[in-house]
C-alpha cells in the first residue's frame, strides 16, 4: 500500500520513499518465492499383467512376483517438458521402462529408497480368496508394522525420509519415477522436509505426477 498518492510539488520526499517500499516488498515475494529445487515426481506407466480374481496365498505370492517382473504397456503420457538434471528410477524393471519412455536417452540414477512398498499375503491358506482381500490385509499389516510383510510402515518412513532429504537445496529440475502406494508417503515425508505440493491424491494413476518445490 502507498503512504500517500499526493506527489504535488514538494512531496518529493514522499514520492521517493513509496519507491523505496515498493522496490523493497518485490524484493521479499521475490526472495519468498524463489524455487531451488524442483521434483517431479511419477508413477511408473501401466504394468502387463493381469491378476487372478481368487487365489491361495501361494498364488498370491507368486503373482506378486510376476508381476514385479512383467513389462510395461507402451503408451504417452503428459508430463513438464523441461531438461532434467537428475533422473532417479527404483531398482524395479517398471520404473526403469517408463523412465526410457518418458526421457531416452537420459542418464537414470537408481535407488532403492523410491522402491514400491512389497507385499506378500496376510495368511497361509489353500482358499481360493478374493483378491481385494489380500490386498487389504496386506497393506493393514504393513500400517500396523506386521512383521509378516517384508517392510513395515515404520521402515517405509524412514527411507522416504532418507530420499527426501537427499534432494538437498540444490538449483536443479529433477524427475522421480516411482510407485503408487510408495508415493504417498513419499510426499508426506517431502513435505516436512518444505517442499511444496501442487497437488494430493487417493490414488495416484499410472503416468500422474506431482510437482514439489522447494
Amino acid at each position: 500500500m502507498w503512504i500517500t498518492r499526493d506527489v504535488r510539488p514538494g512531496r518529493q520526499d514522499e514520492k521517493l520513499l513509496n519507491v523505496i517500499l515498493r522496490t523493497t516488498r518485490e524484493h521479499r515475494y521475490n526472495k519468498r518465492v524463489r524455487v531451488s529445487v524442483r521434483v517431479v515426481i511419477i508413477r511408473h506407466a501401466e504394468v502387463d499383467f493381469c491378476w487372478s480374481r481368487r487365489c491361495t496365498s501361494e498364488m498370491f505370492d507368486s503373482e506378486c512376483r510376476k508381476y514385479d517382473l512383467s513389462p510395461i504397456r507402451n503408451a504417452l503420457y503428459d508430463i513438464p517438458q523441461t531438461i532434467y538434471q537428475k533422473i532417479y528410477v527404483s531398482e524395479l524393471s517398471r520404473s526403469h521402462d517408463t523412465a526410457k519412455i518418458l526421457f531416452p536417452g537420459g542418464e537414470y540414477s537408481e535407488s532403492g529408497l523410491i522402491n514400491e512398498v512389497p507385499l506378500k499375503s496376510s495368511l497361509d491358506t489353500k482358499m481360493n480368496i478374493p483378491l481385494w482381500f489380500w490386498n487389504l490385509t496386506g497393506r493393514l499389516q504393513w500400517l500396523f508394522n506386521c512383521r509378516r510383510q517384508a517392510e513395515g510402515r515404520r521402515q517405509t518412513i524412514e527411507r522416504a525420509k532418507e530420499f527426501a532429504e537427499s534432494l538437498g537445496n540444490d538449483d536443479m529440475e529433477v524427475a522421480v519415477v516411482t510407485h503408487g502406494f510408495y508415493m504417498h508417503t513419499l510426499l508426506q515425508e517431502m513435505k516436512k522436509a518444505g517442499f511444496r505440493m501442487t497437488k494430493s491424491s487417493v490414488k495416484f494413476k499410472n503416468g500422474e505426477y506431482v510437482i514439489a518445490e522447494k
